[in-house]
């Protein structure tokens, strides 16, 4: 094998290995922004003003300012105010996940406003606590409206993901670019990473599609048990 043909696959094995890390990145984004995002959407729903107006002034400061804008001022913001030198990685994840929580926030907030309001009172005059109202009754159902929304905020993540190469990360299209730095090959490579990118996102996706495909056969079921417990009570 001549060694034009071995570097060549190499670079795209580095390539591969950039796709690997961004799924990575997006992966633990998704999961801390989604912990926060909770946390966010549910104080949105508050009896509280002061927790209203805090998670309500988070998210629309952050979905109202650029991405980028926001990893430059954690990477460069850090290490003035508290004193703390941070990894491309760290800033990256950082960054991700506030502006996951921000936009999950939202969907959660939707998600929980969705249960009915009786569900609520039929918990309360069962004598369930606010925690076990939300635990057992109110969350369980707008979980079957959070997650939709948040398999296409996933997929939408991926493809923000690729800002964080301005930071110095090596990802996706950072892995692409230093590859072109080197072949100066700038379509074929940015080509490849497209597809690449496709791939991953149209894999979510398919993923999503079993998902809601299970979910809505769950609910058929349920619903066609409710009835036949009706007709045979009748």
């Amino acid at each position: 094998m001549k060694l034009d043909t071995i570097i060549y696959w190499l670079d795209w094995l580095f390539i591969l290995r950039g796709a690997g890390i961004t799924m990575f990145l997006c992966l633990n984004a998704i999961v801390f922004g989604s912990i926060l995002g909770l946390i966010l959407g549910t104080m949105r729903t508050s009896k509280f003003s002061i927790f209203n107006f805090i998670s309500g002034a988070y998210i629309y400061v952050i979905r109202g300012t650029p991405l980028l804008m926001q990893l430059f001022l954690v990477y460069y913001g850090l290490p003035v105010f508290f004193r703390i030198i941070v990894s491309a990685y760290t800033t990256a994840l950082v960054g991700l996940t506030v502006y996951a929580a921000a936009y999950l926030a939202e969907i959660v907030k939707a998600g929980l406003q969705s249960v009915d309001k009786g569900q609520k009172d039929a918990a309360k005059a069962l004598g369930m606590t606010s925690l076990q109202e939300f635990r057992c009754i109110v969350f369980p159902q707008a979980l079957k409206v959070i997650v939709p929304p948040a398999f296409g905020f996933f997929i939408a993540l991926i493809k923000d993901s690729s800002l964080v190469a301005i930071i110095g990360f090596i990802e996706l299209t950072r892995s692409g670019r230093m590859v072109i730095a080197r072949t100066y090959r700038p379509f074929t490579i940015y080509l490849g990473v497209a597809l690449i990118y496709f791939v991953i996102c149209y894999g979510i996706s398919i993923i999503s599609q079993k998902y809601f495909k299970a979910n809505r056969q769950d609910t058929h079921k349920v619903s066609q048990s409710r009835k036949k417990n009706e007709i045979k009570a009748i």
